[in-house]
């Protein structure tokens, strides 16, 4: 658990930002912002932030104990109707923004239904993102240890021999995700992707039953969830003999996954970073089979900002983190995706995922 202070903090400057934009108060109730202001790490939550600083919380009977022990700073509110409970105590007039980009319209509606009179709700974007998006040494530290076990997870699984020809995707899938359990993860970060063969040129296509061939290229997107924080590594490996195709798309890939690190640095546009691997793939002439962008950061979300996409605006700084992700994917022949999590600094980024990204070879 954070430091009382550190959530005081975060708070503060939510205020000052609320303040700049005569916001009176806002209302959290996406659960991942309310552990980054709090500390609260339930399913059931609401904050309500003030911009004098006060604050409140809500959550309901099941987390009575734990919400006294992870949030000492304030007295919560004991109720099933966490966010309504908070905006039904308000005496204003009051502005009080709310999470735009997380709420549905009926959510909404029961929000506005719950506001007295007086009290205005105001659609707010970006102003969380930006306070998170740069992570303190903490934070960072909790990426580095989700990102250390993950990989020696995967590393291991290599080693046991248990990704190779004749196993099922969905059984690498299993033993990479109980090796994460065993050295500590709460869960995957998201739903392990094992692309075989020619389910490798679908870039988020899971794990089937497919049966892993002599031949096969293969896709690993991995992460792991603790303590309230991600990470995200690709990697791809060839089993038996590779094809000169396959040989040739990795190599492709690893130009431009290199190029993309090396661009990521304090006062790079986040959009020169996806330039830097798509001109790569493109000059190579796969550039219509990299479909997707570059690069998202990683903290207590698996994707949240910065983006690395031909649109993106904004520059990279210090303590952001950013994976750097091109891929090709020709469908009937097969892709490859190589990827990192950066955490960005003076000169070279640090690489929190640094696996070796040398075509690697599986005996069949």
């Amino acid at each position: 658990m954070l430091s009382d202070s550190r959530f005081e903090n975060r708070r503060r400057a939510l205020a000052s930002r609320l303040a700049a934009k005569r916001i009176d108060a806002m209302l959290l109730t996406h659960l991942t912002n309310v552990r980054y202001f709090s500390g609260f790490s339930g399913s059931n939550g609401a904050l309500l932030v003030q911009k004098d600083l006060s604050a409140q919380i809500a959550t309901d009977g099941r987390y009575t104990t734990q919400i006294a022990q992870e949030v000492p700073d304030i007295e919560a509110k004991i109720t099933r109707k966490v966010a309504t409970e908070l905006l039904s105590g308000l005496q204003g007039p009051k502005r009080v923004g709310y999470e735009a980009g997380h709420l549905s319209v009926a959510e909404f509606e029961r929000l506005e239904k719950a506001c007295p009179e007086d009290v205005q709700l105001i659609p707010i974007q970006e102003v969380i993102e930006d306070i998170r998006v740069r992570k303190d040494a903490v934070e960072l530290e909790k990426l580095r240890e989700v990102a250390t076990l993950a990989n020696q997870a995967f590393e291991e699984m290599l080693e046991a021999g248990e990704l190779r020809a004749g196993v099922r995707e969905i059984d690498v899938a299993a033993s990479l995700e109980y090796r994460m359990r065993l050295k500590g993860a709460e869960r995957t970060s998201f739903d392990t992707i094992v692309a075989s063969g020619p389910n490798s040129a679908k870039p988020h296509h899971g794990a089937s039953e497919r049966i892993i061939q002599d031949g096969d290229i293969v896709t690993i997107d991995f992460g792991a969830f603790k303590a309230g924080f991600n990470s995200d590594t690709t990697r791809t490996v060839m089993v038996g003999t590779p094809s000169d195709f396959a040989r040739e798309i990795y190599q492709v890939v690893l130009e431009a996954q290199r190029a993309g690190v090396a661009a990521a640095m304090p006062g790079t546009p986040t959009k020169d970073v996806d330039k830097a691997c798509r001109d790569i793939i493109q000059a190579a002439g796969y550039g219509e089979y990299f479909v997707h962008s570059t690069g998202h950061g990683v903290g207590l979300d698996v994707h949240e900002a910065p983006s690395a996409a031909q649109n993106s605006s904004g520059e990279l700084e210090e303590n952001m983190t950013l994976t750097v992700e091109p891929g090709i994917y020709v469908p009937g022949k097969g892709g490859v995706r190589i990827e990192d999590t950066l955490v960005i600094r003076a000169g070279a980024p640090e690489n929190l995922t640094n696996l070796d990204k040398e075509l690697r070879i599986i005996e069949a």
